[in-house]
């Protein structure tokens, strides 16, 4: 079952280690802990314990690769905006879902029900795709051009003001000396 963000307000409480460690993590996730303790300057026994924490209170859900399309031959994105026609809502949807090159599928509120993320290895694959939905749903397709805002953390603290997340995300992990990790798995 889809994760869906909650309406309520609080989240779990995180102070300034619990933020870095977070911050860390997202720029490699198979950082050994003691790099990791080292960085935020606790024990490693500590880093692990806070790790289990996390994850038990579910603000860490997994961890997880990140794959470059590109690598793989998609050298097309394609952000798709899917309307489905009356009486067809639940049938898109299983449709969406079965086609692989639908990467990512919000439901979402407004004249669309579905903003979908596709991959494709070129322009003509697109009209093959699309074919499968074309018949269940009205599309709008824009291809992405580029990222400047790739998928991030949010905001780690609702007290967190801007300027403390880009000072404090400096020092945790300062883009001019990236640090040597040795690979492993926590």
């Amino acid at each position: 079952m889809p994760k869906r963000l909650t309406t309520s307000s609080t989240g779990a409480d995180l102070d300034a280690t619990d933020r870095a460690l977070l911050r860390l993590l997202a720029e490699d996730a198979r950082a050994p802990i003691a790099d990791l303790a080292r960085e935020i300057g606790l024990s490693a026994p500590s880093t692990a314990e806070r790790l289990r924490r996390l994850e038990a209170q579910g603000v860490i859900e997994r961890f997880t690769v990140h794959v470059d399309p590109r690598a793989l031959g998609y050298t097309l994105q394609a952000i798709v905006r899917v309307k489905p026609l009356p009486g067809q809502l639940h049938l898109v949807e299983d449709e969406i879902r079965r086609i692989p090159e639908f990467v990512e599928c919000d439901k979402v509120t407004g004249d669309d029900c579905f903003i979908c993320r596709l991959f494709l290895r070129n322009i003509e694959e697109l009209d093959v795709v699309l074919s499968k939905v074309g018949e269940r749903a009205e599309t709008s397709t824009a291809i992405v051009k580029a990222t400047p805002v790739a998928r991030r953390l949010p905001p780690l603290g609702a007290a967190e003001p801007r300027a403390a997340r880009t000072s404090s995300a400096t020092r945790a992990a300062p883009e001019a000396k990236p640090r040597a990790l040795k690979r492993g798995a926590l």
